[in-house]
Parts: structure tokens; C-alpha cells; sequence
């Protein structure tokens, strides 16, 4: 049974999640102490979070943070704030997916249970673990992990499969629809900047590695990472 955590400082609404999940053999827990949500989150064993931006105290691109550190389950972000930039923050400060209030529980259901399935479920590999490399660099896809000459650093879930995707291609182009494709199920609801997000990122965390940026824009047709590669 996954450990749903819900950190929202509206309780009836905390609550009401609460109880539909369970509905569907969620073990969910509700944080009570927003000064503790750390803590609360590293003693639930949590497989994935519902996060709201507005908190007390600190808010919750604060706390995607501070779980970043120590966890790359799932964290889905719940507001009432709809603004192109708010949904960018959240996904710059380490969140997968962003859910706007009011919402139908069904959606919430339905994200839910689609990021469990690529962080720990029917999408997981029992076989051995496999490896990308390109260029000296190695991708991880499984552990979320790339590493290059020594160094090593951790990606989160959806930035894996935009670069598992790019070195699959291996000097080919991946259109944009088909990246969307691949890190939502329902790229209907994700807006259009939020792939140039995710790219972003990536190729910050490949300078950051030393290795240099190997991303490439094909105006109008998507993205290519420009050395080859092989899949072991």
C-alpha cells in the first residue's frame, strides 16, 4: 500500500483528499505541524507528496526544497495560484506536476496514481539495471543519476525521461510532442513553456557536471543531443 503525504493547511481539505484516497487503498497522512514537515515527511516513508504553495511560515516551494535533498519520490503541487509563473516555480524548485484548484478528485486520482506508476510501479525494471552512455557521460535512467568523469548528480524523475529520451535518439531529433508525450500522460493540461523548463534544467545540470551543453534547438521540430550514445 503507497504512503501518500498531504501537506495543505486547509484541513477540510486536507481531509477531503484524504478520504477519497483512502477510497482507493491510499495510506495517506496529513501534516498537522507546519513548523515539522520535514520531519513529518522523512518519518512517513512517504512514496508521494501533495504539496500546497501557500503554507504557514514557509511555503511550499520552500519544502519541495528541502525533500529535494533527501528524496526524488513524486511531489505534485496543489494551489489555487494559476499563473504561468507560479507553475514554472514549482516546477523549477523540484516538483513533477501541478494541480490547480478547485480540481476534480478524479484528476488528482488519475496523477496520482500515474506518477506512482513511473517512480515505482508497473513501468519499473526487475532486470539489470540499465545505462546510457554519451560522450563520457552515463546515464542512470532507473536511479534518477547521471555522472560524468567522477562527478555525480541527481535528476528528478521527469528530467530522467527527457534525457533517456534524448540519448535513445542519440543524434536524432526528438520532436516536442513526443517528449511531452513521454512525460505526461495528459499534455493537454501542461503549458507550453514547461518543456523549455525541463530543458533548462538538464542542461544546467550537465554544465554544473562539467560536461558541456550537448542540447540542442531544432527550431521547429523539437531537440537533439548532439553526441551518439549506446544503451547497454
Amino acid at each position: 500500500m503507497e504512503t501518500i503525504l498531504i501537506i495543505e493547511d486547509d484541513a477540510k481539505l486536507a481531509g477531503l483528499l484524504s478520504a477519497y484516497l483512502s477510497k482507493y487503498d491510499f495510506r495517506t497522512l496529513i501534516v498537522e505541524d507546519f513548523n515539522t514537515v520535514l520531519k513529518t515527511f522523512e518519518e512517513s516513508s512517504a512514496d508521494l507528496v501533495l504539496l500546497d504553495v501557500n503554507l504557514p511560515r514557509y511555503d511550499g516551494f520552500y519544502w519541495c526544497r528541502q525533500i529535494r535533498k533527501t528524496s526524488l519520490c513524486p511531489i505534485l503541487f496543489i494551489s489555487a495560484r494559476d499563473s504561468g509563473m507560479d507553475q514554472v516555480m514549482a516546477l523549477e524548485n523540484g516538483g513533477d506536476d501541478y494541480i490547480t484548484k478547485p480540481f476534480h478528485y478524479e484528476v488528482v486520482l488519475a496523477k496520482v496514481r500515474s506518477h506512482l506508476r513511473r517512480a515505482y510501479g508497473s513501468y519499473a525494471q526487475t532486470q539489470e539495471e540499465r545505462k546510457l552512455h554519451a560522450d563520457g557521460l552515463t546515464l542512470y535512467p532507473e536511479r534518477y543519476v547521471i555522472q560524468y568523469e567522477g562527478q555525480t548528480t541527481e535528476l528528478t524523475q521527469k528530467e530522467a525521461i527527457l534525457l533517456e529520451a534524448l540519448l535513445l535518439k542519440e543524434g536524432r531529433v526528438v520532436s516536442r510532442e513526443r517528449l511531452l508525450d513521454l512525460m505526461w500522460e495528459d499534455q493537454h493540461f501542461i503549458d507550453d513553456n514547461t518543456l523549455n523548463v525541463y530543458i533548462t534544467r538538464v542542461r544546467k545540470k550537465l554544465k554544473d557536471l562539467g560536461h558541456g551543453d550537448k542540447i540542442e534547438t531544432v527550431r521547429g521540430a523539437g531537440y537533439r543531443f548532439s553526441i551518439a550514445g549506446d544503451l547497454l
